[in-house]
């Protein structure tokens, strides 16, 4: 990978509905083998996939918090059925095994406080091996981003 296919990257990461023609002049080239170069990323998994990024608030899931899961024991049996719940569950919005004094930590966008009640235990609480759950309310978001920082 070259500063070429950096610099592609950095501008798909801030629009990814960019028009190929338009790319390509960004970077100073032409449309072809611009295109060349985004589908080679494309196909080395380099470039995953193309998302919207919707705002919550519009669509009714304003309401984000972070939860610490820790499990009763670090054993295969726990940790896949806690994984498997997460995987299916559409308030997760991100889920990450941790070291520390918790084993996971997820990210949770619902409409409100009482939705994020329910969640907690109706769904968490209900999973077999889970011992405890932190919550965390963000009162103000000062950073939020989708882009990696591309050397």
């Amino acid at each position: 990978m070259d500063e070429l296919d950096r610099k592609l990257l950095r501008i798909l990461q801030d629009d990814a509905s960019i028009q190929n023609q338009d790319l390509a002049a960004r970077v100073g080239l032409s449309p072809s083998p611009c295109l060349r170069r985004v589908k080679a990323l494309e196909a080395a998994g380099v470039i995953k996939r193309y998302v919207a990024l919707v705002d919550g608030p519009a669509v009714g899931t304003g309401f984000i918090a972070f939860v610490e899961v820790r499990l009763e024991k670090q054993v295969e049996a726990y940790s896949s059925r806690f994984e498997s719940v997460v995987l299916t569950r559409p308030e997760v919005i991100d889920c990450a095994f941790v070291t520390g004094e918790f084993d996971y930590l997820l990210k949770i966008a619902v409409a409100d406080l009482d939705e994020f009640h329910r969640f907690l235990t109706q769904v968490l609480a209900r999973i077999e091996g889970v011992a405890n759950t932190r919550s965390i309310i963000p009162v103000k978001r000062i950073k939020e981003t989708t882009a990696i920082k591309i050397g």
